[in-house]
């Protein structure tokens, strides 16, 4: 029986150190205060990246390569025409393919369909509009975007990091005063990454005649793709690069 009251004894003081050692957490525990803060910078583009489309057809094989290469080889001439040196000029995607009327049961042959891309990267702005026109002249039908870029993205990125935070602080701190309290030093900070996402491949969305799904971690603005001639004037503006964060900071009375 002694030995019984001596266990029992032993476990009510382990659970009371317990609760106290919990009541002293609580009672000592920071209050915090967690805002977010969001930056933009515009930034000039000093990059572009032009993707083209060639698309051609005949019933005859032969005869449809043929024509997509001329195509090709006029195009790659208004590169030069335009100053683009070679090493900025790419072909990317090459495809043929029958179609027919009935593509289930491969009846009522239309022709073969050859597809051809074409990505120019250019750095004056100026050159843009003029060399697209050219090339939409010399037989290519589909642009499939214009993307505008900078080198100098990272250090756009530190200054939207660093004008995030600043944000941040602040907010924090008309927060807390408004409840007659003030901030301390931060003890965690969180950057959002809202996904970036670098353009590779060919630009031929499926059988959407002049789509494109293409993104990409430098561009501002795309100029819709299309097919056909260029209705608008390409207006490159100005690139705006976001930066979010999370902080928490301690909160003081």
């Amino acid at each position: 029986m002694k030995r019984w009251s001596v266990l029992i004894a032993g476990a009510l003081l382990l659970i009371c150190r317990a609760g106290l050692s919990q009541s002293v957490n609580i009672q000592t525990l920071q209050p915090t205060i967690t805002v977010g803060g969001e930056a933009v910078v515009n930034a000039k583009p000093d990059k572009i990246v032009i993707r083209l489309g060639i698309e051609t057809w005949d019933t005859n094989i032969a005869n449809a390569k043929e024509k997509n290469n001329e195509i090709l080889k006029k195009t790659i001439g208004v590169t030069k025409e335009s100053g683009v040196s070679d090493k900025d000029v790419q072909t990317d995607h090459l495809s043929i393919e029958p179609r027919w009327r009935d593509q289930y049961r491969n009846e009522g042959f239309i022709g073969y369909f050859v597809r051809n891309s074409i990505v120019v990267t250019v750095t004056d702005i100026a050159k843009v509009e003029g060399l697209v026109t050219k090339a939409l002249q010399a037989g290519v039908n589909y642009l499939h975007g214009v993307d505008y870029e900078t080198t100098e993205l990272k250090k756009y990125r530190e200054q939207a990091r660093e004008l995030a935070l600043k944000a941040a602080a602040e907010k924090a701190e008309k927060m807390a005063a408004v409840l007659g309290q003030s901030i301390g030093p931060p003890l965690q900070i969180h950057e959002d990454h809202a996904g970036s996402y670098r353009w590779y491949g060919s630009s031929w969305g499926g059988w959407g005649y002049g789509q494109s799904q293409a993104m990409s971690q430098n561009v501002a603005q795309n100029a819709p793709g299309g097919s056909g001639e260029a209705s608008e004037t390409i207006a490159p503006g100005t690139i705006a690069i976001r930066a979010n964060v999370n902080v928490v900071f301690e909160l003081h009375r």
